[in-house]
């Protein structure tokens, strides 16, 4: 696993070792990216249940101005620190070590421009995650949300917490749901 493009590009990543965490193969990384690069630069990126925390570097590298990476299984926030410090990017992180839901009311931004989630997939993380994100206050009708899921994960239950699906990728195995706030 590597940075794709920007200031850190080449650069590997170290991984969690073990099954827990599934990192974003780069193929499926740089279209995200690709999607997402109008959003970066000098932008507040939230990294949720970062793993080796490839996603929210990758978004630094491409102009982000901070991102926040929130992940809780020890050998992941390891791992992140040391891609932070090995990239140069610590100055720019803020780790917390923590789970998701309980993070995200600790995050005191004015607006976060994207919030990026790969739970894993049958954590049953995804509805209590939306409801928090829908009481932050820096959660606006700006803010882009994207969540990687399983293929067949539906996304009906967005509405619920007031956000509606604006876009859809998908791939073989997985995809990404982007989401905004509703009007």
């Amino acid at each position: 696993m590597r940075v794709i493009a920007g200031k850190a590009r080449s650069l590997p990543l170290r991984c969690p070792e073990g099954l827990d965490t599934r990192p974003t193969t780069d193929r499926i990384k740089e279209t995200l990216f690709n999607i997402l690069q109008p959003y970066l630069p000098g932008s507040v990126f939230l990294d949720l249940c970062s793993g080796s925390g490839g996603i929210g570097i990758e978004a630094i590298s491409r102009g982000a101005k901070r991102a926040y990476f929130v992940e809780n299984a020890p050998k992941a926030v390891k791992c992140i620190q040391e891609n932070l410090n090995f990239t140069k990017f610590a100055d720019q992180a803020v780790l917390l070590k923590q789970d998701v839901v309980s993070a995200l009311y600790g995050i005191h931004e004015k607006e976060a421009d994207v919030i990026f989630m790969d739970p894993p997939y049958q954590s049953q993380l995804m509805e209590p995650v939306l409801d928090a994100l829908s009481q932050a206050p820096y959660v606006t009708q700006e803010t882009l949300v994207v969540l990687e899921a399983e293929l067949r994960k539906d996304f009906s239950f967005a509405g619920d917490y007031g956000f509606e699906v604006v876009r859809e990728k998908r791939y073989k195995t997985n995809k990404h749901v982007f989401l905004k706030k509703c009007e």
